[in-house]
């Protein structure tokens, strides 16, 4: 599982089958990230952890006439991609979650069109 989500598990995060949800915010010149865990009952292990990323500080030309710059700070590439990978992560699941529904919707129709045509093959056992 490492391998599909590698900023992940660069981060430490060991079971990402266990994510739940994930916000994002900035306080200051850092990104934070936030991953809220649906954990087992009675594990040991924290619901939730924050993950801070320091932004980069990058100098840039504001007006070429007055040869005036500025001071921006941007997300890390990091942060960026281990966004990346909990949407990744978040949206293959709904994926997953629609098609089990779908199956399982499927095979209640196949078992309520089994159901009727026993019942049409015994009534007609019972006319014999």
């Amino acid at each position: 599982m490492s391998e599909r989500y590698p900023v992940l598990a660069e981060m430490g995060v060991q079971n990402p089958r266990e994510i739940d949800r994930f916000s994002v915010f900035a306080v200051d010149d850092t990104d934070i990230l936030k991953i809220t865990y649906n954990r087992k009952k009675g594990s040991m292990l924290p619901e939730s952890r924050k993950y801070r990323f320091p932004r980069i500080k990058r100098t840039e030309l504001i007006d070429s006439g007055t040869r005036q710059t500025g001071v921006i700070f941007e997300s890390s590439n990091e942060f960026r991609n281990a966004v990346a990978e909990l949407e990744q992560l978040l949206r293959s699941r709904k994926s997953r979650e629609q098609i089990r529904e779908l199956v399982s919707e499927e095979i209640r129709h196949l078992e309520e069109d089994v159901s009727v045509r026993i019942q049409y093959l015994k009534s007609l056992i019972e006319k014999m």
